[in-house]
């Protein structure tokens, strides 16, 4: 397992992980992603060169419970779930977490989502604590 930074020519199947972890979401929301200049994207390949993993990371002016601005944030992180428990979501945070560091920032953050208990546990293996939980409303007019 290797950890590297994105390519152009890896579009196509970090789109297809991305996919697993948000379904909905669509390509064209790449653009937006690779237009940051506070932003990266780190991938996890297999021996055969295939990905098997990503995380996203960029940089927020704020987030809950941290006391310093701007912070590291995860914006989204996926492992293959038959590279799971291998060390690839471990390395792909370090990746991220060396990221920030770079950039000066001295905490990192993330979330999942409330019924994401794999992702909750992966977190607090690595460090990460939870601060808050939060649920959100709409309500269209």
């Amino acid at each position: 397992m290797r950890i590297r930074a994105f390519r152009p020519a890896d579009r196509r199947a970090y789109q297809a992980l991305r996919e697993k972890l948000w379904p909905d979401c669509s390509d064209k929301d790449n653009d937006s992603w690779f237009a940051r200049d506070d932003a990266t994207t780190f991938l996890a390949e297999r021996p055969d060169g295939s990905l098997c993993g990503f995380v996203e990371v960029g940089s927020r002016p704020y987030a809950e419970d941290c006391e310093s601005s701007p912070v590291g944030y995860i914006e989204g992180w996926w492992v293959d779930a038959d590279m799971r428990k291998r060390g690839v979501g471990r390395a792909l945070i370090e990746a991220a977490e060396q990221w920030a560091r770079s950039k000066g920032y001295t905490e990192m953050a993330s979330d999942a989502l409330i019924d994401n208990s794999v992702s909750h546990a992966s977190h607090k293996a690595l460090g990460f604590e939870e601060v808050e939980r939060l649920v959100m409303f709409r309500k269209p007019l």
